[in-house]
């Protein structure tokens, strides 16, 4: 009886754990950024905001930027206000800023 019951658990475990490496993968939710804008920005903020690394090369900060630029541009209806946090974002990240550079 022992037995039987032995080999009725191997062979759910076993079917269980078949059915658990035939699922899909679950797709990974970014997490973002919950908090507002500082007053100054900081590198770590301009990373944030472009979804790069602090210590991003001058090519990645470009092209990250250029990504969210052409979701957030607004000539295709986003926020003036975000394209120049955005933009502030580039600079700050390229070095090319001596303060808060912002329009509003």
């Amino acid at each position: 009886m022992a037995v039987a019951a032995a080999a009725l658990a191997g062979r759910y475990g076993v079917r269980a754990w078949q059915a658990y490496k035939a699922r899909p993968p679950a797709a990974r939710m970014r997490r973002f950024y919950e908090g507002g804008f500082q007053s100054t920005m900081t590198r770590r903020e301009a990373a944030l905001i472009l979804g790069i690394r602090e210590t991003a090369a001058p090519d990645k900060v470009r092209e990250a930027h250029r990504k969210v630029m052409v979701a957030n541009h607004p000539d295709a209806g986003g926020s003036h206000y975000l394209a120049s946090k955005i933009n502030e974002a580039k600079d700050v990240m390229l070095g090319k800023t001596k303060g808060s550079g912002s329009a509003f």
